[in-house]
């Protein structure tokens, strides 16, 4: 009894441990990151990411009662396992579209440069889960059913074909049909899921239920938001060219390339669960965007 009593005490009135500790890595890595002279980005990017990603899942614990790291910690070091190489995917796509580049990139030459961008990939998957999660309350849970969208034979199917399609057509005129980067990684690998009985989107928005959409949507605009900022006066640091709309700009993006994180987060999503899946490790739960399930 005194012992739930007093999780429920830490949990309403402190944060856990790991939120202490992420405060405390952004503290000292954003100033070094901003401040320093010369590749400070290649050592500062990770524990000042890892620092937001402990902050979040803390204070998604401290609302919620649960977080990604406190219902399995095993898991949440998978997002990151998972997120390493879920990146260079976007990485390889943009050698073709080229609507990002490196300024200072590869200073120390060789594999070692290949490591630690490795490295700071893998924050990409639990900074927007974690966020995800913790938007998934408040306003998000009080949103009504809407149109569902269910996984026929016929919507899958189109869905499947239309991302490589949409791959195709970013691939032999990448100039025009740059966008599709950030939609046809989900359209091809949502209903892979919904075929393999993964975890899929489809589980909700079959009934109308958008919120997890949304959830993602949310999270993905929020760590952008803090991406974009803390790459503003980074070294290395990435800057974009994207063709029509490199106008209006917000730290380095455009504005209207925020848009892309929108599709973005859905395709980590597809992504995550697939692989989690084909390894036998796949949970509803994970993360948890519908709190009326729990």
């Amino acid at each position: 009894m005194a012992e739930n009593v007093l999780s429920t005490v830490e949990r309403r009135k402190l944060l856990p441990v790991r939120g202490w500790l992420g405060l405390a890595l952004v503290a000292v890595f954003w100033p070094l990151n901003w401040l320093l002279s010369g590749p400070r980005t290649l050592w500062a990017f990770f524990p000042l990411w890892l620092g937001y990603c402990l902050v979040i899942d803390a204070v998604s614990y401290r609302i919620y009662g649960t977080s990604l790291f406190s219902r399995s910690w095993k898991r949440y070091v998978g997002l990151f396992l998972v997120s390493a190489p879920g990146w260079w995917i976007f990485e390889f796509i943009n050698f073709r579209i080229q609507n990002w580049q490196y300024l200072g990139a590869n200073p120390l030459g060789g594999p070692l440069d290949e490591i630690l961008a490795t490295l700071n990939f893998s924050v990409v998957i639990p900074a927007i889960f974690g966020a995800a999660e913790l938007f998934s309350g408040g306003v998000i849970r009080k949103i009504k059913p809407g149109l569902p969208l269910k996984p026929t034979r016929r919507t899958t199917w189109g869905f499947f074909i239309g991302g490589w399609v949409m791959l195709a057509l970013l691939i032999a005129w990448p100039q025009r049909f740059f966008a599709f980067a950030w939609l046809s990684v989900f359209f091809i690998l949502e209903p892979v899921n919904v075929w393999l009985k993964n975890t899929s989107l489809a589980r909700w928005t079959q009934r109308g239920d958008w919120r997890p959409v949304l959830s993602l949507f949310a999270g993905a605009l929020f760590t952008g938001f803090f991406w974009e900022m803390w790459n503003y006066l980074s070294f290395p640091k990435w800057i974009y060219t994207v063709p029509g709309v490199n106008f209006w700009h917000i730290f380095e993006m455009p504005l209207l390339g925020y848009f892309g994180y929108l599709p973005f987060a859905l395709e980590l999503f597809a992504l995550y669960h697939l692989i989690a899946g084909l390894l036998k490790r796949d949970r509803k739960d994970y993360p948890l965007l519908d709190r009326d399930e729990r």
